[in-house]
């Protein structure tokens, strides 16, 4: 089993609210890494991006809004960041630290 069973929550979670399709992804790293309840962390990440609840979850508000802040998209988009650079933009926004970038920080510092 090992790492795939242990991402199996984190991706259910993610994908049931769209992903990166909508904010489902930011939902779930705020749940993880803040320990927060679904609902608050649904709360957090809308303040976050000016939007609802509601809003989050419209996969046509997130994919301009998504662009918008270089926080990754489904598509390629080009000259959009993806991979690293889209999850930098995302730890600023909303103010957590993701494990990769960290590693990536500590690899360019050599």
């Amino acid at each position: 089993m090992g790492d795939t069973a242990g991402m199996a929550v984190p991706h259910f979670m993610a994908s049931g609210m769209g992903g990166i399709r909508t904010a489902g992804d930011l939902v779930a790293r705020m749940q993880f890494s803040k320990n927060m309840k679904i609902d608050k962390a649904k709360e957090y990440v809308a303040k976050k991006l000016g939007l609802s609840t509601l809003e989050i979850a419209d996969e046509h508000i997130l994919r301009e809004l998504r662009e918008e802040l270089k926080i990754g998209v489904v598509t390629g988009v080009p000259g959009a960041p993806r991979g690293i650079a889209a999850k930098m933009n995302i730890e600023r926004l909303i103010d957590t630290k993701i494990n990769s970038c960290e590693i990536f920080r500590g690899m360019t510092k050599r």
